[in-house]
Protein backbone atom coordinates (compact mmCIF):
# COMPACT_ATOMS: atom_id res chain seq x y z
CA UNK A 1 0.00 0.00 0.00
CA UNK A 2 1.34 3.45 -0.88
CA UNK A 3 0.55 6.64 0.78
CA UNK A 4 1.56 10.46 -0.83
CA UNK A 5 2.12 12.87 2.61
CA UNK A 6 3.50 16.43 2.34
CA UNK A 7 6.37 17.70 4.09
CA UNK A 8 6.15 20.26 6.22
CA UNK A 9 6.89 22.31 2.82
CA UNK A 10 3.74 21.13 0.97
CA UNK A 11 6.32 18.97 -0.90
CA UNK A 12 4.68 15.11 -1.84
CA UNK A 13 6.55 12.93 -0.60
CA UNK A 14 5.65 9.38 -1.15
CA UNK A 15 5.86 6.23 1.85
CA UNK A 16 5.12 3.01 1.07
CA UNK A 17 5.22 0.08 3.23
CA UNK A 18 7.13 -2.79 4.25
CA UNK A 19 8.89 -3.09 1.03
CA UNK A 20 9.68 0.09 0.35
CA UNK A 21 11.60 0.56 3.63
CA UNK A 22 14.42 -1.49 2.24
CA UNK A 23 14.14 0.76 -0.90
CA UNK A 24 14.20 3.98 1.24
CA UNK A 25 17.19 2.91 3.31
CA UNK A 26 19.07 2.02 0.06
CA UNK A 27 18.06 4.82 -1.13
CA UNK A 28 19.55 6.46 1.83
CA UNK A 29 22.78 4.78 2.07
CA UNK A 30 23.48 5.64 -1.53
CA UNK A 31 22.83 9.28 -1.26
CA UNK A 32 24.90 9.52 1.70
CA UNK A 33 27.71 7.88 0.69
CA UNK A 34 27.55 10.11 -2.99
CA UNK A 35 27.77 12.94 -0.14
CA UNK A 36 30.38 11.86 1.54
CA UNK A 37 32.61 11.44 -1.25
CA UNK A 38 31.65 14.97 -2.54
CA UNK A 39 32.60 16.70 0.84
CA UNK A 40 35.98 14.56 0.72
CA UNK A 41 36.77 16.72 -2.74
CA UNK A 42 34.68 19.46 -2.11
CA UNK A 43 35.68 20.29 1.27
CA UNK A 44 39.53 19.85 0.60
CA UNK A 45 39.36 21.73 -2.67
CA UNK A 46 37.59 25.10 -0.80
CA UNK A 47 39.48 25.01 2.42
CA UNK A 48 43.05 23.47 0.90
CA UNK A 49 42.90 24.11 -2.93
CA UNK A 50 46.71 23.82 -3.58
CA UNK A 51 46.90 20.68 -1.90
CA UNK A 52 43.90 19.53 -3.90
CA UNK A 53 45.64 20.79 -6.53
CA UNK A 54 49.25 19.39 -5.99
CA UNK A 55 47.88 16.13 -4.37
CA UNK A 56 44.94 15.04 -4.83
CA UNK A 57 43.83 11.95 -4.74
CA UNK A 58 45.78 11.41 -1.87
CA UNK A 59 49.16 12.40 -3.02
CA UNK A 60 49.09 10.93 -6.52
CA UNK A 61 48.75 14.65 -8.66
CA UNK A 62 46.22 13.73 -10.73
CA UNK A 63 45.00 16.92 -11.27
CA UNK A 64 48.27 19.03 -11.06
CA UNK A 65 49.03 16.78 -14.15
CA UNK A 66 46.35 18.55 -16.32
CA UNK A 67 47.34 21.92 -16.48
CA UNK A 68 48.64 24.58 -14.03
CA UNK A 69 47.12 25.85 -11.03
CA UNK A 70 44.43 28.45 -10.70
CA UNK A 71 43.18 28.66 -7.07
CA UNK A 72 39.87 30.21 -8.62
CA UNK A 73 38.97 27.41 -10.74
CA UNK A 74 39.89 25.24 -7.45
CA UNK A 75 37.90 26.42 -4.75
CA UNK A 76 34.90 26.95 -7.86
CA UNK A 77 34.65 22.74 -8.56
CA UNK A 78 34.91 22.33 -4.60
CA UNK A 79 32.10 24.31 -3.58
CA UNK A 80 30.02 23.24 -6.53
CA UNK A 81 30.67 19.32 -5.47
CA UNK A 82 29.68 20.87 -1.74
CA UNK A 83 26.68 22.20 -3.32
CA UNK A 84 25.70 18.76 -4.78
CA UNK A 85 26.69 16.81 -1.79
CA UNK A 86 24.03 19.11 0.50
CA UNK A 87 21.22 18.72 -2.30
CA UNK A 88 22.15 15.01 -1.99
CA UNK A 89 22.44 14.93 1.92
CA UNK A 90 18.68 16.81 1.99
CA UNK A 91 17.36 14.16 -0.70
CA UNK A 92 18.14 11.74 1.58
CA UNK A 93 16.75 12.75 4.97
CA UNK A 94 13.44 13.98 3.21
CA UNK A 95 13.11 11.43 0.35
CA UNK A 96 10.45 13.65 -1.20
CA UNK A 97 10.58 12.87 -4.95
CA UNK A 98 11.01 16.27 -6.60
CA UNK A 99 14.44 16.27 -4.21
CA UNK A 100 15.26 12.76 -5.58
CA UNK A 101 14.83 13.75 -8.93
CA UNK A 102 17.23 17.15 -9.27
CA UNK A 103 19.87 15.14 -6.90
CA UNK A 104 20.08 13.04 -9.67
CA UNK A 105 19.97 15.32 -12.62
CA UNK A 106 22.59 17.39 -11.05
CA UNK A 107 24.77 14.84 -10.20
CA UNK A 108 24.28 13.52 -14.03
CA UNK A 109 25.06 16.86 -15.40
CA UNK A 110 28.01 16.93 -13.57
CA UNK A 111 29.32 13.33 -13.62
CA UNK A 112 28.28 12.21 -17.25
CA UNK A 113 31.18 14.60 -19.00
CA UNK A 114 33.51 13.94 -15.74
CA UNK A 115 33.47 10.39 -16.36
CA UNK A 116 33.56 10.71 -20.27
CA UNK A 117 36.74 13.37 -19.58
CA UNK A 118 38.35 10.27 -18.07
CA UNK A 119 37.75 7.97 -20.79
CA UNK A 120 39.08 10.09 -23.25
CA UNK A 121 42.22 10.83 -21.03
CA UNK A 122 43.43 8.07 -19.11
CA UNK A 123 45.96 7.83 -15.97
CA UNK A 124 49.01 5.81 -17.11
CA UNK A 125 48.80 3.63 -14.25
CA UNK A 126 45.83 0.53 -15.59
CA UNK A 127 45.05 -0.36 -11.82
CA UNK A 128 44.51 3.55 -10.95
CA UNK A 129 42.84 4.30 -14.17
CA UNK A 130 39.80 1.17 -13.33
CA UNK A 131 39.70 2.46 -9.68
CA UNK A 132 39.29 6.30 -11.47
CA UNK A 133 36.73 4.80 -13.55
CA UNK A 134 34.77 3.40 -10.94
CA UNK A 135 35.01 5.98 -8.46
CA UNK A 136 33.75 8.33 -11.03
CA UNK A 137 30.93 6.00 -12.72
CA UNK A 138 29.38 5.85 -9.22
CA UNK A 139 28.99 9.72 -9.06
CA UNK A 140 26.57 8.54 -12.01
CA UNK A 141 25.46 5.09 -10.40
CA UNK A 142 24.66 6.27 -6.50
CA UNK A 143 22.25 8.84 -7.88
CA UNK A 144 20.27 6.54 -9.86
CA UNK A 145 20.06 4.11 -6.60
CA UNK A 146 18.63 7.26 -4.70
CA UNK A 147 15.85 7.06 -7.00
CA UNK A 148 14.83 3.88 -5.82
CA UNK A 149 12.61 5.54 -3.13
CA UNK A 150 10.57 6.99 -5.95
CA UNK A 151 7.95 4.40 -6.91
CA UNK A 152 7.74 4.75 -10.27
CA UNK A 153 4.44 3.79 -12.12
CA UNK A 154 2.63 3.23 -8.83
CA UNK A 155 -0.78 4.90 -8.24
CA UNK A 156 0.65 7.45 -5.21
CA UNK A 157 -3.02 7.36 -4.00
CA UNK A 158 -4.86 10.71 -3.78
CA UNK A 159 -2.51 13.64 -4.38
CA UNK A 160 -3.33 16.92 -2.19
CA UNK A 161 -5.56 19.36 -3.28
CA UNK A 162 -4.00 22.26 -5.20
CA UNK A 163 -6.87 24.40 -4.38
CA UNK A 164 -7.31 26.50 -1.17
CA UNK A 165 -9.86 26.45 1.18
CA UNK A 166 -12.13 29.31 0.79
CA UNK A 167 -12.40 31.67 4.00
CA UNK A 168 -15.83 30.70 5.76
CA UNK A 169 -17.73 33.20 8.34
CA UNK A 170 -15.97 31.47 11.29
CA UNK A 171 -12.50 32.92 9.54
CA UNK A 172 -13.39 36.61 9.46
CA UNK A 173 -13.99 36.83 13.07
Amino acid sequence: MMNTDTSAHGVPVMRDRPAGTARRLVARVALLLLALAGLYQGIWAQVAPRSFFDDFPGGMSWVADDGPYNQHLVRDIGGLVNGLSVVAIVAACSLSTTLLVANALGWWVYGVPHLVYHLAHTLDDSGMQALNVVVLGAEIVLPLLGLLAVSWGRDPGPRPSTQRARPTTADMH
